[in-house]
């Protein structure tokens, strides 16, 4: 299971063991919630098929198997292992471990070097480890919590494959709490929407639950606790949520799409997430207003207003009571029109600024202050559009370089409806006047 199974000193054999390390799995068989990569047609399964074991990074959430999937993939290749923790490994140690591994490699023996939190060794740390990768000095395997390719360096990343571990579902857990309660002799003292609580308190992490297990074999019950009396004795776990985390931009990313999908029921679910995480209101209050101009745009209007009242009210009302307001903005937001078309021709024109930067503007709508630019011909043939018919000119404004571009595209959605009609009426006076 889980990083579940942190190796430490060989303890007295008659020594009291916790239930995790009672149930460390002996095999990658054994290993409970990973069968997508450990299976013959998985990425692991495959290479130790073909035994031929690279570099790896593992990815997942705490207590889904990364130490114990390395230090059986160590067994299962006849390689030494090792395992340090970049929280507490310097540079000297770093030496100790790579002149140990050279050692092994003379006698004949290869050396699995496992680095928990690897991502916590800084750039010219993880450069220290190629050079050992590249002469076969060291199998690397590291484990992390965060998304490798913000927080590993590409070198390092180019010579490891990057192997995502996912969190324990329901029927996981479940799993292992039967394996617990065979290794302790016993059922669960629990009834069964107790149990069912038990296992979402764990929210994934089985090293959590058995710890969870632990606590709840150790009570003196008279009968099954129920799910209220389980709560009254069991803190529920707090969610995982690092606010500069990868959860962070997950869930950002969870609430902007739910959102963007017209579905507000999903959207005040991740609003709620990052609220019950800790996440600070303002910053979802600028969020909001992000996705209202990006998303919505002139689709409606209003929404950008919705948005910002949202935020001054919860400045105004301070938390929780604040935190009502935005959760409106939240549901206009995802029922409001969508429409990007201002975003994607404000991006077009951007791209089109840094390509044609050097071209001057038509030296019709040029001002000119003196008698010599007035020679020059700048301001020469503007045309006032107050005095042209329908208060429409219909010149042309681009640099004469440049030929005219069509970038606003207004969808038939919301308020954008009304500014299409607009948009092709002035194209085709435009084309009318331009013709004339």
């Amino acid at each position: 299971m889980a990083d579940l199974f942190d190796s430490a000193p060989s303890p007295r054999p008659d020594a009291p063991r916790p239930l995790a390390d009672r149930l460390r799995p002996r095999t990658l068989s054994e290993v409970i919630g990973q069968e997508r990569v450990l299976s013959p047609d998985g990425p692991l399964g495959a290479m130790l098929a073909a035994r031929s074991l690279s570099s790896l990074v593992l990815w997942g959430p705490p207590g889904v198997g990364k130490t114990t999937i390395a230090r059986l993939l160590a067994a299962e290749t006849d390689l030494a292992f090792v395992q340090i923790s970049a929280i507490f490994t310097g540079v000297p140690e770093l030496r100790k471990v790579f002149e140990a591994a050279k050692i092994r490699r003379q006698n004949g023996q290869g050396t699995l070097l496992f680095v928990d939190e690897i991502h916590r060794f800084n750039k010219a740390q993880q450069d220290g480890f190629l050079p050992y990768m590249e002469d076969g000095t060291i199998l690397l395997v590291g484990a992390t919590t965060e998304n490798p390719s913000f927080e590993l360096n590409a070198a390092l990343l180019s010579r490891a494959q990057v192997i995502v571990l996912e969190r324990l579902d329901l029927a996981d857990l479940e799993r292992l709490a039967q394996r617990a309660e065979k290794d302790l002799g016993r059922a669960l003292p629990l009834k069964g929407e107790a149990r069912e609580a038990l296992l979402e308190m764990a929210d994934g992490d089985g090293r959590a639950l058995l710890n969870l297990i632990e606590q709840v074999t150790a009570w003196k019950t008279g009968a099954p606790l129920d799910r209220d009396q389980l709560s009254q004795r069991l803190m529920r776990r707090a969610a995982k949520y690092d606010k500069s985390g990868d959860e962070h931009y997950n869930l950002i990313s969870a609430l902007h799409k739910s959102i963007r999908g017209s579905d507000p029921d999903a959207a005040l679910y991740w609003f709620s997430r990052m609220l019950e995480g800790g996440e600070d209101p303002r910053f979802l209050a600028r969020r909001l207003t992000r996705m209202a101009v990006e998303d919505i745009g002139l689709a409606e209007p209003q929404a950008q207003e919705v948005c910002l009242q949202s935020w001054q009210t919860y400045e105004r009302l301070g938390s929780p009571e604040g935190e009502l307001a935005l959760a409106q903005a939240v549901v206009y937001l995802a029922l409001a029109p969508k429409s990007n078309a201002v975003y994607v021709a404000y991006k077009a024109a951007r791209a089109a600024a840094r390509e044609t930067g050097s071209h001057p503007p038509p030296k019709h709508i040029l001002n000119a202050p003196t008698r010599m630019m007035k020679d020059l011909g700048f301001g020469a043939g503007y045309a006032y559009d107050h005095d042209a018919e329908d208060g429409f000119s219909g010149q042309d404004y681009f640099p004469e370089s440049m030929k005219r571009p069509v970038w606003y595209l207004p969808p038939e959605r919301g308020f954008e409806r009304e500014l299409k009609k607009r948009v092709d009426y002035f194209a085709k006076l435009r084309a009318k006047r331009q013709g004339g």
